[in-house]
């Protein structure tokens, strides 16, 4: 199918979402999250930002420096901001990502190689929130601990499954890599750039630290958008349901990165006797201090633009020019040639021009 189908199947799966939760428990909610936030609390949310945005920079750098890729901390941090903008203000929640991704990789002449080195660093993000949130989700009482305990056969089945799937990938993919076929070859080439780009010696502790306190600065950013909601729980009972929804905001049905988020919160607040609303006020005031966070990114957009905008036409070549109307006065033939002054512009001789040498005669008696 094309991708403009899963385009709006993402969309309409988002605003599906959200309009359930607005059926269900009104407006009241969402609008509180906009109530409880003051300029301190976006400043707070701010300054994470610029920590985690930071790290997230870095951890892309390391990653498209192990694939052989040039790129610079400041220019990382300005394209992460750009990306994080154009993720919270446009559908779908990954187009600021893929502009990343394909801009860096036209500077450095590999568009594929630039297109992986972000999935890659993306992915070390999510395996990380993968591997905490499954062991807080399992190890702390929650409604999630409590559902999986109601439902352990079910549970127990589906871990199987993905289990024997994701043994059944390791194998397809070792299988091909052995082939001589361009699946094969790609294969090799995603292998080796696993390893250089993600658990490389000189990599891997690196991206491992700013994945882990990259999460670290979410967890922050979703207890502040808690306490100014009004919610004196603990950490401890707070954090399975905030890492649901960190997880929740992975699946690719939101409309800006709304959607999912709210209804997880919603469920999981009123599952744990905490009040879905609050669930919804709590997911409301993070996605704003969220944007908050991601608003240098229109300074950077804005300031691109502008750039391009002012940049100079490219001026006509005259020393080009010049070289070759000297050529067509020298040349004793008939010469056609179209000058890159501008277009349609031939310049041309209209009769041979023949170059005679002359021997002056001196007179008999001369000295030399």
């Amino acid at each position: 199918m094309s991708r403009s189908f899963w385009a709006w199947v993402r969309l309409l799966g988002g605003a599906g979402i959200i309009a359930l939760v607005l059926w269900r428990l009104g407006t009241g909610a969402f609008l509180d999250g906009l109530r409880v936030l003051d300029a301190g609390t976006l400043a707070l949310a701010f300054g994470i930002g610029v920590l985690t945005t930071v790290l997230s920079a870095w951890r892309w750098c390391l990653v498209a420096r192990g694939l052989g890729m040039r790129l610079s901390l400041k220019a990382a941090t300005a394209d992460y901001y750009q990306a994080l903008f154009l993720n919270a203000a446009l559908p779908g929640g990954v187009l600021g990502d893929v502009g990343r991704a394909v801009s860096h990789g036209r500077d450095e002449g590999d568009v594929g190689r630039g297109v992986r080195a972000v999935v890659l660093e993306r992915t070390a993000g999510q395996v990380v929130l993968l591997v905490v949130g499954g062991v807080v989700l399992v190890s702390v009482p929650s409604p999630v601990l409590t559902l999986i305990g109601e439902h352990g056969t079910a549970v127990a089945a589906g871990a199987a499954i993905i289990a024997m799937i994701t043994l059944l990938v390791v194998g397809t993919v070792r299988r091909m890599k052995r082939g001589g076929s361009k699946l094969a070859g790609a294969a090799r080439t995603g292998a080796a750039e696993i390893r250089s780009g993600l658990l490389a010696r000189r990599n891997w502790p690196g991206v491992l630290f700013a994945s882990a306190m990259v999460l670290a600065g979410h967890l922050a950013t979703f207890l502040v958008a808690a306490r100014v909601a009004g919610n004196g729980a603990s950490l401890l009972t707070l954090a399975p349901m905030l890492l649901l929804a960190l997880l929740a905001m992975g699946i690719p049905l939101n409309v800006g990165g709304w959607g999912p988020r709210e209804g997880v919160l919603a469920w999981a607040f009123g599952a744990a006797g905490l009040s879905a609303e609050q669930g919804v006020t709590i997911a409301v005031a993070y996605g704003i201090c969220a944007f908050v966070a991601a608003a240098p990114g229109l300074v950077v957009v804005v300031v691109r633009a502008v750039r391009k905008a002012r940049r100079p036409v490219a001026a006509p070549n005259q020393p080009v020019a010049e070289a070759i109307l000297e050529v067509a006065v020298q040349t004793d033939f008939r010469v056609r040639a179209t000058a890159p002054v501008s277009p349609a512009v031939v310049i041309s001789t209209p009769e041979p021009v023949r170059i005679r040498r002359t021997t002056v005669r001196q007179p008999a008696g001369a000295s030399a």
